[in-house]
C-alpha cells in the first residue's frame, strides 16, 4: 500500500572486492590496503552508497595469510589519522592510515595481527593541528558507558528466522493488525535480586516472548538500542549508530531477542534517531576538527531543546552515513521497521525556534529541503531494498503527504504517529465526565483528518514522563472510576481506525510514571483492579487480530462510518468498523460516562440478531458487570441512517462491540 515499495532503489555499491595494492611491505605497521573500489567511492560522493557498513570502519579479515583488522573512516579535513588502543598502548604515531588519493577523505589500512575483542579508538588530528581521540562511527560493538572506545568485533550469526522473513511481506502489511509493545530494554523487567543490573537481550528474551505472545501484541518496539552515553537519555541521544548497546550486551545477544520474537511471529520494530546526536568528544561533533556530520551554522546545526547537533542532510557524505545505517539494522539485525524519531525537528528550521533566530532555505521558506530529500531517499532505499519492511515517522507537525508515496511528492513513510489525536483524547479524558458533554468535538475532529496520512494512534512513553503521571491517574473519579475510563480510553483506541501502540507498564495501569533505573511495577498485578486493566488490553489485542473490521481498512475511510457522534447530553459516541465483507461489520458503543443508559437505540445495517463481543465493564475487567446477554433482536424503524434498530444497555464508562450473527 506504499508507493515506495514499488519505486526503484537507489544504487547500492557492488559487492566487496579486496583490492591489495602490490608490494606490500609487511613490516609496516599498516599495511596499504583497500575494500573500496572506484564505483564504491563515486557513490560515496554523491550520497548513494547506502551499504557503506560493508567497507567503513573496522573489518576482520585476512591478507597475503595474514589475519588482522582493516580500518576506513571518513576524515577529509584531517592531516593525520591514527588507530590507536590496547595493541600499540594508545600510541598515537605508530599506526597512521593512509589517506586516499582521490578526494573522497577516507583514510584507510590494514593492521596486521589485531583480533576480535582488541580495543581502539581514532586519533585525528585536525587541519589546525588540534587533536581529537574519537570513536569509530561504523564500530559495530563499544565498551560499557561510562568507557568510549570501539571494540574490533563482527556481525556474523547464524540466523534461524528464514520462515518469518518469507512470510513477512503479508504478515506486516499496511491491511494486517498492528498493535505494537513499546519497551525500553532496560526497565521493562530486572532480576529481583540484583535491582540495579540491566539485564542482556538473552536474559529479556526469556520472560518478554512469552509475554508478548500472552498479551496478543504483533509488533515490539524497542526504545533504541544502539550505542549511547548518557542512559538517562534513555537511547534519544547516540554516538555509536552501528553499535549495538553494550548495556544489553553483545550484538549476537540483540541478534537472539529479534530471532526469538520472530519465532513466535512477533515483528520488531527499531526506533532510530536520524535527527541528531550528542555532543561527547568522542563521537560525531567535529570528527575531523571541523562540522563534519552537522551544519557549521548553528541555526541549522545545533537543537536548543535537546542540546544536541543536528546532522547536515545537504552533504552527500553524510547522508550515505545515515542511510547506510538504516538498513544496516534491516539488513544484519533483521529488523522489520523503523520508527523514525523527531521527523518534525528534521523537516523544519525553525522547530522550537523563534523564526527570527531560525535559518531559512534557498527560497526563504522555513523548510529543511535536504532532509526533505534525505527522507525521500532513505524511503526509496528501505522500501526498495527489503520486503515486508515499514518506516513509521512520529511526525508532530502539519506536512502534508508523509506517508504518500515519494514519487507523487511525499516522503514515501509507510505509517505516521498520530500526535493530534493522541493530544485530543487525552485532554477529553481527563475532563470530569459531568463536563465531557461540553467537548464531543474534542473525539469527533479526529475523523475530519484520520485518511489523509496512514496513522498509528500511540500512546507512548512520552505521555509517562516528566511529571504528565501515569495513565492511570490522568483519569478522573475514584478508583474504580480512574480504571473503567482507562478501559475505555484502550478500548476507544482499538476501535478507532489506524494501527495501535502502547508503552510498557500503560497494559497494566502502573501507577507511577515510568522510570528507566528501575523495572515496571509488576508487582501490581497481584490487585485484581490492575489484573483486570491486564486482561483488557490482552482481550483487545485478540479481538483486534481477529476481527477483520478492526484492522483491514484502518487507513481507509471505507473501515468507519459514524452512527452518532452528536448525543452530547448523554456523552455518548456510536460508529461501525468495516471490514472486506459484510459480515464483518461491527457497531461500537462508547459511553463516557457512569451512568447506565438503558434501552438505549442504535441503528444497524443488517436485519440479523446481533451479539455483544466484548464489553469493557466485565467483570473480568473489573468493570461492574453490566452486559446484553443472548441475541439481540433489530427492528425496522430506520434510524441512524441505518434501516434497522437495536435497543441495548450501555453499561457505566464502557465500550461495548456487537456483531451481527
Amino acid at each position: 500500500m506504499v508507493a515506495a515499495k514499488k519505486a526503484s532503489a537507489k544504487p547500492l555499491a557492488k559487492k566487496a572486492v579486496e583490492v591489495t595494492l602490490p608490494s606490500i611491505d609487511k613490516n609496516l605497521p599498516v599495511w596499504p590496503y583497500s575494500l573500496f573500489t572506484d564505483y564504491d567511492v563515486d557513490l560515496f560522493l554523491v550520497g548513494k552508497h547506502f551499504r557503506l557498513y560493508e567497507k567503513m570502519g573496522s573489518h576482520l579479515l585476512s591478507v597475503e595469510n595474514t589475519a588482522g583488522a582493516y580500518f576506513s573512516v571518513w576524515a577529509p579535513n584531517a592531516i593525520r589519522v591514527s588507530v590507536v588502543g590496547d595493541f600499540n598502548e594508545w600510541n598515537n604515531t605508530s599506526h597512521t592510515l593512509n589517506k586516499r588519493w582521490d578526494k573522497s577523505g577516507i583514510w584507510e589500512g590494514f593492521i596486521p595481527n589485531l583480533q576480535k575483542g582488541n580495543v581502539y579508538k581514532y586519533f585525528v588530528k585536525g587541519f589546525d593541528e588540534s587533536e581529537h581521540l574519537k570513536g569509530d562511527p561504523f564500530a559495530v560493538r563499544w565498551e560499557h558507558p561510562p568507557q568510549t572506545a570501539c571494540i574490533i568485533w563482527d556481525t556474523d550469526y547464524s540466523w534461524k528466522d528464514k520462515s518469518w522473513l518469507t512470510k513477512r511481506p503479508k504478515i506486516n502489511a499496511l491491511n494486517q493488525p498492528i498493535s505494537v509493545y513499546e519497551l525500553h530494554l532496560g526497565s521493562w523487567q530486572r532480576d529481583p535480586n540484583e535491582p540495579d543490573r540491566v539485564l542482556n537481550c538473552r536474559e529479556v528474551a526469556a520472560a518478554l516472548v512469552p509475554y508478548i505472545l500472552e498479551m496478543g501484541f504483533t509488533h515490539v518496539e524497542l526504545m533504541p538500542i544502539m550505542e549511547f552515553p548518557y542512559f538517562p537519555s534513555w537511547g534519544y541521544q547516540i554516538t555509536g549508530y552501528f553499535g549495538a548497546s553494550s548495556r544489553y550486551g553483545s550484538p549476537q545477544d540483540l541478534m537472539f531477542l529479534i530471532e526469538e520474537l520472530h519465532k513466535a511471529n512477533i515483528a520488531v520494530i527499531l526506533d532510530w534517531v536520524p535527527s541528531h546526536f550528542p555532543g561527547d568528544r568522542h563521537g560525531l561533533y567535529e570528527f575531523d576538527g571541523t562540522h563534519l556530520y552537522e551544519h557549521a551554522d548553528m541555526r541549522k546545526g545545533f537543537h536548543p531543546d535537546w542540546k544536541s547537533y543536528i546532522f547536515n542532510y545537504d552533504r552527500n557524505e553524510v547522508r550515505s552515513f545515515l542511510i547506510s545505517n538504516a538498513l544496516f539494522w534491516l539488513d544484519k539485525y533483521h529488523a522489520d521497521g523503523l520508527r523514525v524519531d523527531a521527523v518534525a525537528s528534521m523537516l523544519y528550521f525553525n522547530f522550537s525556534r523563534e523564526d527570527v533566530d531560525a535559518a531559512t532555505n534557498e527560497y526563504g521558506g522555513s523548510e529543511n529541503l535536504g532532509a526533505i530529500q534525505f527522507l525521500q531517499d532513505l524511503n526509496v532505499a528501505v522500501y526498495g531494498n527489503f520486503e515486508g519492511v515499514q518506516t513509521i515517522a512520529e511526525e508532530s507537525s502539519t506536512y502534508h503527504g508523509v506517508t504518500h508515496p515519494v514519487h507523487e511528492g511525499g516522503l514515501g513513510f509507510g505509517m505516521k504517529w498520530m500526535m493530534g489525536w493522541m493530544n485530543d483524547t487525552l485532554k477529553y479524558f481527563k475532563i470530569d465526565p459531568i463536563e465531557r458533554k461540553h467537548h464531543q468535538n474534542l473525539l469527533s475532529f479526529s475523523m475530519t483528518y484520520a485518511f489523509t496520512e496512514n496513522f498509528m494512534v500511540p500512546f507512548s512513553h512520552d505521555e509517562v514522563v516528566h511529571g504528565k503521571s501515569p495513565m492511570l491517574y490522568k483519569m478522573p473519579g475514584d478508583e474504580w472510576q480512574k480504571f473503567a475510563n482507562l478501559r475505555v480510553l484502550y478500548a476507544y483506541m482499538y476501535t478507532h481506525p489506524g494501527a495501535k501502540l502502547l508503552f510498557m507498564g500503560n497494559e497494566f495501569g502502573d501507577t507511577n510514571e515510568w522510570n528507566f533505573t528501575q523495572s515496571l511495577d509488576w508487582h501490581l498485578l497481584q490487585y485484581p483492579p490492575h489484573k483486570g486493566m491486564q486482561e483488557t488490553v490482552k482481550a483487545l489485542n485478540f479481538l483486534y487480530k481477529k476481527e477483520p473490521a478492526m484492522y483491514h481498512f484502518n487507513f481507509s475511510y471505507e473501515g468507519f462510518e459514524w452512527l452518532d457522534a452528536d448525543n452530547r447530553d448523554e456523552s455518548v459516541f456510536v460508529y461501525m468498523r468495516k471490514g472486506p465483507k459484510a459480515k464483518d461489520t461491527l457497531v461500537i458503543a462508547l459511553n463516557f460516562t457512569p451512568v447506565v443508559r438503558e434501552n438505549y437505540k442504535i441503528g444497524v445495517p443488517f436485519k440479523t440478531k446481533w451479539k455483544e463481543i466484548f464489553n469493557s465493564d466485565d467483570i473480568v475487567y473489573y468493570g461492574s458487570g453490566i452486559n446484553n446477554r443472548g441475541d439481540i433482536v433489530p427492528v425496522e424503524d430506520g434510524y441512524n441512517n441505518q434501516q434497522f434498530s437495536i435497543s441495548v444497555t450501555l453499561p457505566p464508562l464502557a465500550v461495548i462491540i456487537f456483531k451481527s450473527k
